[in-house]
């Protein structure tokens, strides 16, 4: 989990970075120093720049003026928390389900989607959960199924033009965990499908 726990937040700085804890943006800022060097996001406007550097993410991001094209219109990178303990629990449950969509042309920040889950075969987090996501009880407790915030996704997907087949996208992931460990192993444990756009995606690390 550790892992994976840096790409998707910095949705923040598109919805208002106050509005987050500040331990979100530290991930938001992990994640924007694993894909420059991943050749991911290989530049980005003056604007862009701007708002990244109010935001700490350092002098790096002022030096890029220019990319050039993309192979995908839209870049999703995606990032799960799931519950988890010392020695690891078993099966693991995603509890928070954030994604950042990202335009391949300007590489502006276009939406997000963001929903925390309500574990069920373990519904209580632990305090190893707690203190490695940052995710307090409160936070899953009542919270929509997997099954509701993955048909939630579909309709995000759908809203954002994201299923035309004439448009072309992406998951972005730091590590093989969240898609093809975490989402299938859960999904198949609870007897759900796997959507086809979940099937692919570029990992960072390699």
């Amino acid at each position: 989990v550790a892992d994976a726990s840096g790409c998707s937040m910095i949705a923040l700085l598109h919805t208002g970075a106050a509005k987050f804890p500040q331990n979100l943006l530290s991930r938001a800022r992990q994640a924007v120093s694993l894909l420059l060097p991943a050749g991911v996001l290989k530049g980005f406007s003056s604007i862009v720049s701007r708002k990244l550097a109010s935001h700490g993410f350092g002098a790096s991001m002022a030096a890029m003026s220019s990319f050039p094209p993309q192979r995908y219109h839209y870049f999703l990178v995606l990032d799960f928390e799931a519950t988890c303990d010392k020695p690891q629990i078993h099966p693991q449950e995603i509890i928070e389900f954030p994604i950042l969509k990202l335009n391949g042309r300007t590489m502006e920040i276009e939406s997000t989607f963001h929903m925390y889950v309500q574990p069920v075969v373990h519904p209580q987090l632990t305090p190893f959960c707690t203190e490695l996501t940052g995710i307090i009880q409160g936070m899953v407790d009542g919270q929509p199924s997997l099954q509701q915030v993955l048909e939630r996704v579909d309709e995000w997907m759908a809203k954002e033009g994201l299923l035309d087949p004439s448009v072309k996208s992406i998951f972005v992931t730091c590590g093989d965990w969240d898609l093809k460990v975490m989402l299938p192993g859960q999904c198949q444990y609870l007897g759900l499908p796997v959507a086809d756009y979940f099937k692919q995606w570029i990992n960072l690390k390699k």
